[in-house]
């Protein structure tokens, strides 16, 4: 029988050998060696917007302080606050795993045994009071310590608490890359009030123009200059254009609205400094080296550490299929009569074991989290590669928009200042009755179409600069 046992323990090493020197999958090995393309567009430039503060890489004072609230109340940040709270827990539940477990005990009971049994035979010979008779039913009481102990031969256990390690800075860096992307958003949300705001105002300006010229036209009717017909479509343009301007308003509460959901208020009016928008140049931005996303990019390093956690795990399963030592120890007292417990060293008892157990048998359980283990691995390459492709691309994107909305803003403003021109010019071609009134119609809605025009470019302008920010991996320090 020893002889067997000696035989299926070694059947268990050949097996644990056997899974030990499986090689790592060639696809894991990569991620190890992953790069990216030394530059952007070949500027070998290090300087890096990444790495100012968001207090100093938005200027406006009145964003600042809606970052700075939403920091504090959002609360879809609070409860991945709470997931890192919940996976710093599961660090010291992996610890306590693979340290001794200790703790006291003691109980008290009543046992009557049959007499027709061994023990119960062996109870009615042997007096355990002497010149009594054993008392029936016979007592039970117990205290003492015990420990139970599994010796991390194969550092199964160290692996999971690492792995858990691994996954609480990996929540860590999921709340730094959502703090990314809230500063960003509360930061796109302000730029779209305000150009919402500077939309408002030209409609206004553009209403008032309008009356003036619907006036004109019906002082010209009266002396029989222009027909009603001129009048009715002077008059439609000016209620479009009305209608236009509670279209704005209401886009304008939606967006308030939003802005506080982000910054977790009810509704209330956002202070903001519209006048300015149109003024406002955005920053230059300095992109550093690709190599620096690794750094600078939560999501990597969020994926760099889910990574690391998945290859723990695979050590973790793999240490299964190797035989487990524990050691378990009692110390204590035990009488079967309360009077008699602490009597030293006649109610004394203590023990000591050890057991080895290893898998023989129906092992398929323990295959399928092993190869499962592996296959989360890859899926974790995977997912490692793809946040560094996702960066580089996002990153040269905003660039490439940076640039062109540059030129496309400058061209804007051109048509803006041509076109304004042009509506005093048909307004006094229309007076000496040199002009069509369709002619001042077109006009009109040209210029209005363009200064909005002008206004989405400039947000647009804004937004790849929040956004090249965030591409980066700015905004969470």
């Amino acid at each position: 029988m020893f002889k067997n046992s000696i035989s299926r323990y070694a059947a268990a090493a050949l097996l644990a050998f056997a899974v030990y020197s499986c090689k790592t999958p060639e696809l894991a090995k990569r991620a190890e060696n992953s790069a990216v393309p030394a530059s952007y567009n070949g500027s070998q430039d290090t300087a890096n917007t990444a790495k100012l503060v968001w207090t100093e890489y938005y200027k406006d004072p009145n964003l600042n302080m809606l970052i700075e609230t939403a920091l504090k109340n959002n609360q879809e940040l609070n409860i991945t606050l709470q997931e890192i709270e919940i996976s710093k827990n599961e660090i010291s539940a992996r610890k306590g795993e693979y340290l001794p477990f200790v703790g006291l005990r003691a109980g008290a009971g009543a046992e009557k045994v049959s007499r027709n049994t061994p023990q119960g035979a062996l109870e009615r010979n042997v007096e355990i009071i002497p010149e009594k008779e054993n008392p029936e039913p016979l007592g039970d009481f117990s205290v003492g310590a015990f420990a139970n102990w599994e010796i991390d031969i194969w550092k199964k256990l160290r692996n999971a608490k690492k792995a858990a390690v691994s996954r609480y800075l990996s929540t860590v860096e999921g709340r730094n890359f959502m703090v990314t992307n809230l500063v960003s958003e509360v930061a796109n949300s302000y730029f779209e009030l305000l150009a919402l705001d500077n939309q408002l105002d030209i409609i206004k300006q553009n209403i008032e123009i309008q009356n003036n010229a619907l006036e004109i036209v019906k002082l010209q009717k009266q002396s029989a200059r222009v027909t009603e017909l001129a009048v009715k479509r002077f008059e439609a343009q000016v209620l479009n254009t009305k209608s236009l301007q509670y279209d704005i308003q209401q886009k304008i509460t939606e967006m308030e609205n939003r802005i506080n959901f982000l910054v977790g208020r009810f509704p209330q009016p956002v202070v903001r400094s519209s006048a300015s928008f149109t003024t406002f140049v955005p920053n230059t931005v300095g992109a550093g080296l690709p190599s620096q996303l690794l750094q600078n990019r939560p999501d990597i390093k969020q994926a760099e550490f889910d990574l690391a956690a998945s290859k723990l795990d695979v050590k973790v399963a793999r240490a299964r299929f190797y035989p487990q030592l524990g050691i378990s120890a009692n110390i204590g007292y035990q009488a079967f009569n309360a009077r008699y417990l602490l009597n030293t060293p006649e109610s004394l008892m203590y023990s000591l074991a050890g057991d080895l157990m290893a898998p023989l048998i129906n092992r398929n359980a323990i295959k399928a989290t092993y190869y499962s283990a592996n296959a989360k691995q890859i899926q974790a390459v995977y997912n490692y590669e793809r946040a560094i492709l996702n960066a580089y691309i996002e990153v040269a994107n905003q660039l490439s928009n940076i640039s062109n909305l540059e030129k496309s803003y400058d061209f804007k403003s051109k048509e803006v200042d041509a076109l304004i021109k042009s509506v005093e010019i048909s307004n006094d071609l229309f007076s000496s009755a040199r002009a069509d009134y369709m002619e001042v119609l077109l006009t009109q809605r040209d210029a209005l179409e363009s200064r909005f025009d002008l206004i989405e470019t400039k947000k647009m302008q804004l937004n790849a600069m929040v956004n090249v920010y965030r591409a980066l991996g700015g905004g969470w320090k």
